[in-house]
């Protein structure tokens, strides 16, 4: 069921030889099975109240292991991740943010492909407001070191 989960977040091309992973409720990783094209997929994420499997190159795990351990993301690593179920409901502008407040700008994505990791110039040229059209292209996260392209695909 991991595996079947997290080949859904991306092309059957892309998930059929990636690594597939799944985070446990320590927050530890583990490997459920090994790939051989350089992706990593990992599996939804059932405590969050909707699909938000992915999957990602090497830049966009580096990425993604930043902003899950709150350290600095790797500098000048462009990575691609695609969640294409979606992803669980989110603040566009805190990513810590467990919940919706009155300030912290929730948002409903639906399924995206995110581009990671480029320069701030990159993402200067997108919509960056708090409150997003979510059904163009828009950086999340903006002001903050995980700013992202959130490309939807619908």
């Amino acid at each position: 069921a991991l595996i079947a989960s997290a080949m859904r977040a991306a092309p059957a091309k892309v998930s059929a030889g990636a690594t597939i992973i799944d985070m446990g409720a320590d927050g530890k990783v583990r490997t459920v099975r090994a790939g051989s094209n350089g992706w990593t997929c990992m599996a939804d994420n059932p405590a969050t109240p909707g699909p938000d499997s992915m999957c990602m190159d090497k830049a966009g795990l580096d990425w993604a292991n930043a902003l899950m351990g709150h350290k600095p993301p790797p500098a000048g690593h462009v990575g691609f991740i695609y969640m294409l179920e979606g992803g669980t409901d989110a603040s566009n502008t805190d990513p810590y943010a467990t919940a919706p407040t009155a300030t912290n700008h929730w948002i409903k994505t639906g399924p995206h492909v995110m581009v990671v990791g480029a320069d701030k110039a990159f993402y200067d040229q997108y919509p960056h407001a708090a409150d997003p059209d979510t059904k163009t292209p828009y950086v999340m996260y903006y002001g903050t070191p995980y700013l992202h392209l959130m490309a939807p695909i619908q």
